[in-house]
């Protein structure tokens, strides 16, 4: 018998966290336009597409697929192992920018 099962093969969960007071205007608006996980998967691909010097960082996101949102702040990813191995290393490095109105806490292999 296995140890250990695993759920959702060649997949990554980004943790988020909403970033700015609540107080700002133009955070607030900038959430609102946030309306389903989707919306902040595509917004996170469009941030990360503008890396023209780094074709292995747009070639991997160009690459991955919307899995899911949990709970509001955890966005699944899927995609072949090697782009997400670039992801990875992308966030290690801090190049891999967050969607609108979040910040990047952590990545985890699902």
């Amino acid at each position: 018998m296995e140890k250990f099962l695993q759920i959702a093969p060649h997949s990554l969960a980004i943790v988020l966290s909403r970033v700015g007071s609540d107080d700002s205007p133009t955070v607030t608006e900038k959430l609102q336009h946030h309306h389903t996980g989707y919306e902040i998967f595509a917004d996170f691909k469009a941030e990360n597409m503008q890396h023209f010097w780094n074709k292995k960082v747009t070639d991997a996101i160009a690459e991955t697929f919307f899995l899911g949102w949990i709970d509001e702040h955890v966005l699944l990813i899927q995609g072949k192992e090697d782009h997400l191995e670039v992801l990875r290393e992308g966030w290690t490095r801090r190049a891999l920018k967050p969607p609108r109105g979040f910040e990047i806490k952590c990545i985890v292999s699902l």
